[in-house]
């Protein structure tokens, strides 16, 4: 059985961080392993405290699952502080893991979800180690030192990211108007992933859902595009099902079929 894992924040209402990650593996086929980095206080309405974990037990958790149960792909979250992504790009290095980044900066509610500092570190020691990044439209715009508000800038953005030093970057662009367009870079080949843009609140859990579902397939050994066109439909199928919970931005469909 493959196996993926996920370093990433815990989100008790379910739609986002591990507990997202671990049910869209598990839709996919894929054993899930689950280091935590952070702890939230969050529903669909509001994050109301986010404590982030010492360190140490970040790393002690993941080499207690790295040296029992190896995974194919690993993918990060809500990483916290730059002492846990040094941490972690360590890990990555001792393990030679393949690594998804989705660079998690801000809930969707607008609490921030690494301090300034880490997100120096995460784009000078964790994305060079990187198989693919994922950033969101607002993501690319911290990561690339650019507004980003269309197609022409979120492939310069792409472009930027990429000298970083990842091997892939995906730039999604679900915050743009329209078809909800995302673009796939390598260095050579662009691809444009399109999907129908669907009106709904209940969006919550979006990036972590779609990155876990390219780790996913990635540890099912798929070739990276096949890996992102296949997660792009889950995510459109997880969004267009929502079950409609909640009070706020509610999650999506983690029961969406992934074939």
């Amino acid at each position: 059985m493959p196996v993926a894992l996920t370093i990433a924040g815990s989100d008790p209402s379910g739609g986002a961080g591990i507990q997202a990650d671990l049910k869209t593996f598990h839709q996919f086929g894929v054993y899930g392993e689950a280091v935590i980095t952070l702890i939230t206080v969050q529903n669909t309405v509001a994050v109301d405290r986010v404590e982030v974990l010492e360190p140490e037990l970040v790393a002690a958790q993941c080499v207690a699952v790295c040296e029992d149960i190896p995974p194919q792909a690993v993918k990060t979250g809500a990483l916290g502080n730059a002492a846990v992504i040094r941490l972690v790009a360590d890990l990555v290095r001792r393990f030679a893991l393949l690594l998804v980044v989705d660079p998690v900066m801000i809930s969707k509610h607008g609490a921030p979800l690494i301090a300034d500092e880490g997100g120096k570190v995460l784009r000078r020691e964790l994305l060079p180690l990187a198989r693919l990044v994922t950033p969101n439209l607002p993501e690319a715009a911290v990561l690339a030192g650019i507004p980003v508000s269309d197609l022409a800038s979120m492939r310069e953005a792409a472009r930027r990211i990429l000298d970083l030093g990842p091997k892939a970057v995906l730039v999604k662009g679900g915050h743009l108007g329209g078809e909800a367009v995302d673009i796939l870079f390598d260095g050579s080949d662009w691809i444009e992933l399109r999907a129908e843009r669907i009106g709904t609140p209940h969006t919550h859990g979006t990036g972590c859902t779609y990155s876990a579902a390219i780790t996913a397939c990635l540890a099912k050994g798929m070739a990276l595009p096949d890996a992102v066109s296949r997660a792009k439909a889950f995510i459109t199928r997880a969004i267009r099902e929502n079950p409609g919970l909640g009070h706020g931005s509610g999650p999506v469909n983690h029961l969406a079929a992934a074939e």
